[in-house]
């Protein structure tokens, strides 16, 4: 099929939205929108309506339409499934299908649609890729703005401890009378000396060209020069809100961060919020995985990323190791921090430095271990969805699904299967192990189980739905959290490194998926 052009329009004939696929002229485009309204037959209901040269196939969306500009040789089965597939994504970026927040969320709809068509030609996709091409969301990002954040928080701390330093010098050159001292003598450092480090420049070698030899006094406004005074406002404002949320989690306080808008808009899924009491030494270990099954069985994708990270919030406990318990068989990479005891790692499964004889940071989440699997093999599954739509003698679908926990290890929490729906369609519900919602403005049924696990494993839901081809409840998406990890990977102690004595700690673990998804 050559597909001319996709459009939303209103029923009285405007063009909202068009975007055109083929080499065309903006005039040629703009009379082939506007012929349509006036071909339209009062009265009738069709799915399209031909010219002498282009064939338009629509669907009506409350006020709207959603319009497809085809050549008259194309194949209407392909055109009417594209058609399907462009009114579905409408409903996934727009609130409601208002005039309004279709032009508030035009680029959003044109980079889908050019998602759908290239060139013409329907590309293979389903909702789900086209969401995730859109948000070009990406692992290695995630990875390195982690990386980034937790170097930023470094250099945060080391400012802090050099502006400390700093201050006690020039407690000591007061005691000592040496704040003071005649302009070009000494090389004595302090704050004003070029030894003070980056970012503070020499300000004690002012010269008085106006000033004879003989009247050069102790210079008595060298006293307090503005260098130091500068120096102890490190971060100003900042500093001060920054040591009143470490003094507020030192104390036990869970203190959030807010998040930027950025990050805000390219998390696809909220992250489980852990209720663990926080000890002087925190230990928390962070699973989440990429599930992509098809429709029909078998496993198309599975990634699994871990990491564990340490926060010390005593500097007595600044210099301990960590000692895991490793029981998985699966051949799961293990990847320590470069700053950690690889050797020490390897032959005792210990997290401690290089340097023992150098703590880890303070008061800040320090990520010590990651760890990553890639697999082809479904055994790696751990919950199958079967979803199973067949179509019945009313023109709909009966649709039955059951899960069944593969690793009964594993505890499954607030999981919930979102169902795609076909628009403006109620499903009538048979029966259903647990709790159900229906969404008609987002189009899905959502089934809530509250916990799956070795005695609840399995479950199954039943029900009808009106006007509906098989296709139209794919993709599935499951969410879930976990306190038990997918990687069979535990902490089982931590000591001092001087004398090994046992140190009080609090452990706490998030398993979630990223994207589990069914298509």
């Amino acid at each position: 099929m050559v597909l001319i052009a996709a459009a939303v329009c209103t029923k009285a004939g405007k063009t909202i939205v068009s975007r055109q696929f083929v080499e065309m002229t903006k005039a040629r485009i703009e009379g082939l929108l506007a012929a349509f309204p006036k071909l339209m037959t009062a009265g009738k209901q069709h799915t399209f309506v031909e010219t002498d040269s282009v064939r338009y196939v629509y669907q009506p969306l409350e006020k709207l339409y959603m319009l497809l500009i085809t050549t008259k040789a194309s194949n209407i089965l392909e055109d009417l499934e594209t058609l399907r597939l462009f009114s579905k994504v409408i409903p996934e970026y727009c609130r409601s299908l208002e005039e309004k927040e279709i032009i508030e969320n035009a680029f959003d709809l044109i980079f889908a649609f050019d998602e759908i068509v290239a060139l013409g030609y329907r590309e293979s996709v389903n909702l789900a890729q086209i969401k995730t091409f859109v948000e070009m969301d990406s692992h290695e990002e995630k990875v390195y703005q982690a990386v980034r954040q937790t170097q930023e928080r470094e250099a945060k701390q080391k400012s802090r401890e050099r502006a400390k330093e700093l201050q006690r010098q020039r407690m000591e050159q007061k005691k000592m009378g040496g704040s003071g001292r005649p302009y070009g003598g000494g090389s004595s450092e302090g704050f004003g000396s070029s030894s003070s480090g980056g970012g503070i420049s020499n300000h004690t070698s002012i010269s008085a060209p106006s000033i004879g030899i003989g009247e050069i006094k102790p210079a008595a406004p060298v006293a307090k020069p503005a260098a130091p005074r500068n120096a102890l406002k490190l971060g100003g404002k900042n500093r001060d809100a920054d040591t009143f949320v470490d003094q507020l989690k030192s104390e036990g306080e869970k203190v959030v961060a807010n998040p930027t808008p950025a990050a805000a808009s390219s998390a696809a899924k909220a992250k489980p919020i852990s209720d663990v009491k926080m000890d002087e030494v925190h230990l928390r270990m962070e699973d989440k995985i990429v599930v992509r099954i098809g429709r029909d069985g078998g496993l198309q994708g599975f990634e699994l990323s871990g990491l564990l990270t340490l926060r010390i919030s005593d500097e007595k406990y600044g210099r301990i190791k960590v000692q895991l318990q490793n029981q998985d068989q699966r051949g799961i990479q293990l990847q320590t921090h470069p700053n950690v005891d690889k050797e020490l790692f390897k032959s005792k499964c210990q997290i401690g430095l290089k340097n023992p004889a150098k703590p880890f940071p303070m008061n800040t989440d320090v990520g010590v271990l990651k760890w990553r699997y890639q697999t082809q093999d479904d055994s790696a599954i751990p919950l199958t969805i079967n979803c199973w739509p067949s179509e019945n003698a009313e023109g709909g679908c009966d649709v039955n699904i059951e899960y069944e926990l593969e690793h009964t290890r594993l505890e499954l929490q607030d999981v919930c299967i979102t169902i795609p729906m076909p628009m403006g369609i109620t499903p009538s519900i048979a029966e259903c192990d647990g709790e159900y919602n229906h969404d008609s403005r987002k189009n899905v049924l959502q089934w809530n189980l509250p916990v799956i696990d070795a005695s609840s494993k399995q479950g199954s839901m039943e029900f009808t739905v009106p006007n509906s081809i098989p296709g139209d409840f794919f993709p599935l998406d499951v969410s879930f959290s976990s306190k038990i990890p997918y990687a069979d990977l535990r902490a089982l102690k931590v000591q001092l490194v001087d004398d090994e004595s046992d140190v009080k700690y609090s452990a706490e673990t998030l398993f979630y998926p990223d994207k589990y998804e069914i298509v």
